[in-house]
């Protein structure tokens, strides 16, 4: 979907495309959630939109796109992973083992896999299939969700107040920061052959 387009939507529907954007895109549904969050901060430093009602929207997005995956997860995943798992290597022994390991930082991935593209769907349905408790997952996928939202749309505003970006330039942001997270991830995996070597 290009920032054209986005941003069509938003004058078109308002606020609630961002809640709808960034719902499907933790659910899992290709979107470009840290372009748009930054797109949302540029717009509201050109006045297209108020800094509250957007900051609510894509909140609310976030957390309610996270609780829903936990549900799926929590309802759906474990018959899934048994049917299915195998197919992938996923025996039960390996489940369990996944499973005891993110009961004991789940919520460190709840919290910050927000801003690991991919973690960030996964981790919700993660949550829900081992039964991390449903409290803890609501507060740290809230705490998660702000220290995400909030930031990058202050960026894309701050950014914009010290520098003319065009918005249709932004989706480069977001493709650039998926090219640093595999950047990121393919030295981590030449340091780990080294070590072992």
């Amino acid at each position: 979907m290009s920032i054209d387009v986005i941003t069509e939507y938003i004058d078109s529907y308002g606020y609630i495309i961002l809640f709808i954007c960034l719902f499907f895109g933790i659910v899992g549904v290709p979107a470009p959630e840290e372009s748009l969050l930054f797109l949302t901060g540029i717009l509201i430093r050109h006045q297209h939109l108020a800094m509250s009602s957007a900051l609510i929207y894509s909140e609310l997005g976030a957390f309610i796109g996270m609780l829903t995956a936990y549900s799926c997860g929590k309802y759906l995943g474990k018959p899934f992973v048994n049917r299915y798992g195998k197919y992938v290597g996923l025996t039960k022994e390996r489940w369990s083992g996944i499973e005891s390991r993110y009961k004991v930082n789940g919520h460190k991935a709840i919290t910050f896999g927000f801003y690991l593209p991919g973690v960030r769907q996964i981790s919700p349905y993660f949550a829900g299939i081992a039964h991390f408790p449903f409290r803890s997952f609501i507060l740290f996928s809230l705490i998660g969700s702000v220290i995400w939202t909030i930031p990058i749309i202050l960026v894309g505003y701050y950014t914009a107040k010290v520098i003319y970006i065009n918005p249709k330039y932004v989706p480069y942001f977001g493709l650039l920061l998926f090219v640093l997270f595999l950047a990121q991830l393919i030295v981590k995996k030449i340091r780990n052959r080294q070590i072992k070597t």
